[in-house]
Formats: C-alpha cells, sequence, structure tokens
C-alpha cells in the first residue's frame, strides 16, 4: 500500500502519518514542494524512532511522482467527492492520494479523475479531518479489505498472559 501526500504542509502531520505507514508497512510518497524541511526536528519527534524504518519517497512534481510511478491506480482523498472511500475495492499495491493541509488536492487534478476520488463523510458544516486522521481511516480500511496481509493480527500483554 502507498500513501501520497501532496505538498504537504505541517510537519507535525507528516511525522505522524509516516509513523503510522511504518506500523502498517506502507510507503510514504511526498510530493513537493513541502512546507517544512525533512531534517526538521518536529517530524522526527512526531514519528518517533520510527522515522529512520520509515519506506520514503520523495518527488520534485505531480508529474514526476507520475512519471516514476507509471501506471499508479491513485485514489485521491477529498472532501469534494461524490464517492466514499468505503465504496472502493481496494488492491495492495494502489496509492492513496491526500492535499496539503490548507487546501487539498487542485481541483486541476481532481476534475480529470473523478472516479478515483473518494471522501470521508462527515457531520454537516465540517469542512475537513486533520490530515493524519483522514490518511489512517482511509489506509486502514484499504488494508482491512486485502485482509491486513503481511500486519500482525494478534497483540501480547507485556508483563502478563491473557487467561484464554
Amino acid at each position: 500500500m502507498n500513501i501520497v501526500l501532496y505538498e504537504p504542509e505541517i510537519p507535525y502531520n507528516t511525522g505522524n502519518i509516516g509513523r503510522t505507514c511504518v506500523a502498517a508497512d506502507t510507503r510514504l510518497h511526498l510530493i513537493r514542494p513541502l512546507g517544512f524541511s525533512l531534517d526538521q526536528k518536529e517530524i522526527h519527534r512526531a514519528g518517533l524512532d520510527y522515522w529512520p524504518k520509515l519506506k520514503l519517497s520523495v518527488y520534485d512534481s505531480y508529474q514526476d511522482f507520475l512519471d516514476k510511478n507509471p501506471g499508479a491506480r491513485i485514489w485521491m482523498a477529498t472532501t469534494k467527492a461524490h464517492r466514499l472511500y468505503t465504496d472502493v475495492s481496494y488492491r495492495e499495491d494502489d496509492f492513496l492520494m491526500f492535499g496539503p493541509e490548507s487546501r487539498g488536492i487542485p481541483e486541476e487534478i481532481l476534475v480529470d479523475h473523478e472516479p478515483e476520488c473518494i471522501r470521508i463523510p462527515m457531520y454537516e458544516d465540517t469542512r475537513s479531518l486533520n490530515l493524519c486522521n483522514s490518511a489512517a481511516i482511509v489506509l486502514y480500511e484499504a488494508l482491512r479489505q486485502n485482509q491486513f496481509r503481511g500486519l500482525r493480527l494478534h497483540g501480547e500483554l507485556h508483563r502478563l498472559h491473557w487467561k484464554n
């Protein structure tokens, strides 16, 4: 699975999404310009000690991303979509794209990809969810549809043992 952040602006969000990507064995793709430096302490603080384990690709532009990922099946998360994120059948190699926090994916991109645009339902006049939350919601639905393949499905207690 792949998460794509188009021109992300807030380092904490990208750091948190990076941590989620490590936990989900998902590659993170960042499309420049970024609103921060990848060396910024806020990214590493939000990503904790997971950041060095992150599978990361960085692109100079949206076109650079497309050129380096030919044939990619890209789902574009936007509040403007007609289709819900749960109405899609995800494949393990899909790309889930999210726009910058202040404005989302540009309409110039969305207009050519209406069938691939998905939304998370929200109450009435709510403008949007936090980028980290949106990415996690859609990613884990895609992983669920693929039976969480490759992920650990059962946890263990640290000091004690489950009674059953």
